[in-house]
């Protein structure tokens, strides 16, 4: 029975690896997906166990990949209903890789590292193995979080000298540093199509020295690293006790400097917040522009969103549903676009409509992680403020028309951002009747389409509460 479920497995893993070539590329799949090894299923709780070979690939697949992986599971095989994404048992660390250069699972090792953009055809020119063709500028969208950090990296990948180099990226997890890496490797290979590109992480940097170091061609290593023309260092954080490597990274930031070529570097925090890194080093991380790109505010995210529906059309997402995941999935880009793209290949392979229902019912895990519990005494605190008046008139029986809107307005926010039902939300409002609450609901609905200002104040309240 056991080993007629392993080879079910196995072919239905054969099946979703055809469709993720095609959609992910050769080398991002070749990369992050060929990898993985099937584990066992629990048959219990229908939880499939995928495993890879380092807590960082780990890591990467289960940020960028784990709600893909899981709708294609529960698609291709009835018994799987959970997939946990975690390190092989006994290869939690960067030194269990058998440095050669295979995975351990009977897999070339992606090298991403020598290096990514080394690659050269018969014409002379690079190939562009290792960026993502689908991160570029033109795909990246900008707001007012992001704006420095976009407008810099685009500076630093023109023909033009840069005014600083080199350049920090500093942002939380899935708010588009890494965007920004491969789209200045892009643009810089539109500008010199003949250059050079090291595109790598700071842990695959970290594997390549060591490798090096064991097989005595730190010469090779140091010669090859050194004659990039642009250098991409993505998660330096991991970089973080390496004390040979941050030497090493140290002397090459030096060389790459003093022959004016070009260093962007990404992290999750800033220079001076990396412990266990050598001073010098830090020095050097910082001593360009670190641009910090914050978490995106609810008008970027609704940006973010309507610019990914581009790629459906002509299928139709309406506003409301945009509304609620840009107002909901707030920790970080990379799960808002997922939860998009969950919702939408449920309702094409199901043939349901794309509709806040749907999305209420289907994206619950991801809803329930971002969902910030908003009080209605919070909202109600907030309203008397950005009106100006009482407290107390949330209650109050009077009908003073400077009093009732902002009560109305509170109402349509409680049901909007709190589970709270009509009579639970009337209560809180004096004793009002759920009738009451429905109509505040209602007329606040019909102004905001009506209304500029009434709706620029109702975004503006939104943007206080979610904040």
């Amino acid at each position: 029975m056991e080993e007629r479920e392993a080879l079910d497995l196995a072919a239905d893993w054969a099946d979703i690896c055809q469709g993720l070539r095609k959609d992910l590329g050769h080398q991002l799949f070749t990369q992050w997906i060929k990898p993985i090894q099937l584990g066992k299923l629990n048959r219990e709780n229908g939880t499939l166990d995928l495993f890879l070979p380092t807590e960082f690939a780990a890591n990467w697949v289960k940020d960028r990949y784990h709600d893909r992986l899981s709708l294609a599971w529960k698609i291709a095989s009835s018994t799987v209903r959970h997939i946990a994404i975690q390190v092989h048992p006994g290869r939690r660390k960067i030194a269990d890789l058998d440095l050669r250069g295979h995975d351990g699972f009977g897999h070339r090792a992606a090298n991403d590292a020598t290096l990514a953009m080394e690659s050269i055809g018969d014409d002379g020119f690079t190939s562009s193995v290792g960026l993502d063709p689908s991160q570029t500028f033109a795909a990246f969208v900008t707001g007012s979080t992001n704006v420095l950090a976009k407008n810099a990296a685009e500076r630093m990948s023109k023909a033009e000298k840069p005014q600083f180099s080199p350049l920090y990226l500093k942002a939380a997890t899935g708010q588009g540093k890494t965007h920004l890496l491969h789209a200045i490797g892009h643009s810089y290979l539109q500008a010199f199509p003949r250059a050079r590109i090291f595109y790598c992480s700071a842990e695959r940097f970290m594997v390549e020295f060591v490798q090096a170091l064991k097989s005595n061609e730190m010469i090779e290593f140091k010669g090859r690293l050194r004659g990039f023309d642009l250098l991409l260092l993505d998660d330096i954080q991991f970089i973080i006790g390496k004390a040979a490597a941050q030497e090493e990274l140290l002397y090459t930031i030096d060389a790459l400097l003093a022959e004016g070529k070009r260093l962007v570097f990404a992290a999750d925090r800033a220079p001076q917040a990396l412990d266990g890194v050598e001073p010098r080093l830090l020095s050097r991380l910082s001593m360009g522009l670190v641009a910090d790109i914050q978490p995106a505010d609810i008008e970027l995210r609704r940006a973010i969103l309507e610019s990914k529906l581009t790629r459906f059309a002509p299928l139709e997402v309406t506003d409301d549903v945009i509304d609620f995941l840009a107002r909901t999935v707030s920790r970080n880009v990379r799960e808002l676009v997922g939860g998009l793209n969950k919702l939408i290949a449920y309702a094409q392979l199901t043939g349901q409509e794309v509709s806040l229902q749907l999305a209420e019912e289907q994206l619950t895990d991801i809803l329930s992680a971002n969902r910030r519990r908003i009080t209605i005494d919070e909202i109600q605190r907030t309203v008397c403020q950005f009106y100006r008046i009482d407290r107390s008139e949330m209650s109050s029986k009077r009908r003073a028309r400077a009093v009732v809107r902002p009560r109305q307005v509170a109402m349509y926010l409680s049901k909007v951002l709190t589970p709270r039902s009509y009579p639970e939300i009337g209560r809180k409002f004096g004793g009002r009747d759920h009738s009451t609450v429905i109509h505040a609901v209602r007329l606040i609905e019909d102004l905001r389409e009506r209304d500029a200002d009434m709706d620029g104040d109702v975004r503006s309240l939104l943007r206080q509460l979610e904040s």
